[in-house]
């Protein structure tokens, strides 16, 4: 991991006029970015152009986490109504509706095919979805977490989970086995590296930290921001070079991964709390969240220009 020097700006703000944004997230390529509203719709943009391609609207209740599937055509959300709903990317049409989980869906990824959607839910479990068949029950349900599950990331064949009941735990579903690291506090947020040789995990300690995954052994710890018992996501960039963290008083932070040193600090919303990220796949781009709008970052207006 050799150093590099990170440089953000803020290039571009959006108001997208759906309440509290819950989420942001970019599509699998970063050519757009969904973001998730309290008003119980799913927004789709080019977030480079501050244009809003097409709005799904179908929950009961206020969406908070969404994943596009790995060709574009497919959006998986979840929503505090408990369920988890497949869209259809250019009709807007809801083509499938997963009811299963007993409490709030936190969060909803793809598996790398968008074959299977997993989610995670304050009712302790995760789920597993076959996108394909018709049916409507989960083909698979982890039950190990003793407490709301807040965080999740499917890698190949792994699956990382985050708990409020202070663990996080790997599922290598391939071998059917998992491993459980123990953290001091309820985990926030939880991140593979993208050389898939590390994880980042956000805790209400106001700490993150960076563990092996495979030992489990502490590689660094990140330190600055506050969480004041929110759902703070955090984030390694592209070039995995350097961590991000939102905050409870509205600031992107920005730490050296190998120094620990903050390196930056930049302002989404004074005195609201920046909670949600995503990490453009490929540049030096990040979005973020915090109350109604999201901000895109990166080092150069010439990024944008090739990206739009």
């Amino acid at each position: 991991m050799s150093k590099k020097e990170l440089k953000l700006q803020c290039l571009n703000t959006i108001d997208c006029n759906q309440g509290a944004v819950r989420a942001v997230r970019f599509n699998v390529d970063g050519s757009y970015c969904l973001t998730c509203g309290s008003d119980k719709k799913l927004k789709l943009w080019n977030p480079y152009r501050n244009l809003l391609l097409k709005t799904y609207g179908g929950h009961g209740n206020e969406v908070l986490d969404a994943s596009a599937s790995c060709d574009s055509s497919q959006i998986v959300s979840c929503s505090s109504d408990k369920l988890v709903i497949i869209w259809d990317v250019t009709t807007g049409q809801s083509v499938r509706r997963f009811r299963g989980h007993a409490a709030t869906v936190s969060c909803v990824r793809f598996n790398e095919e968008s074959t299977v959607a997993v989610s995670g839910s304050l009712d302790n479990t995760v789920m597993f979805w076959d996108v394909r068949s018709r049916k409507n029950e989960p083909f698979q349900i982890l039950k190990d977490a003793k407490d709301c599950i807040t965080s999740l990331e499917v890698i190949s064949h792994e699956i990382l989970t985050g708990s409020v009941d202070c663990s996080v735990r790997r599922y290598d579903i391939r071998n059917g086995c998992y491993d459980a690291d123990f953290v001091a506090a309820p985990i926030t947020s939880v991140k593979f590296s993208h050389d898939g040789q590390c994880i980042l995990v956000s805790s209400a300690d106001n700490i993150i930290r960076l563990l092996d995954k495979t030992s489990g052994e502490l590689l660094g710890e990140y330190v600055g921001h506050r969480t004041d018992d929110l759902n703070i996501e955090s984030a390694i960039m592209t070039s995995d070079n350097h961590i991000l963290s939102g905050s409870a008083t509205g600031e992107l932070w920005c730490w050296d991964l190998i120094s620990g040193e903050v390196v930056k600090r930049h302002f989404h919303t004074p005195g609201k709390a920046l909670h949600s990220l995503s990490v453009h796949p490929k540049k030096d781009i990040v979005l973020t969240a915090s109350v109604n709008t999201i901000k895109v970052w990166g080092s150069s207006d010439e990024e944008i220009i090739e990206l739009t």
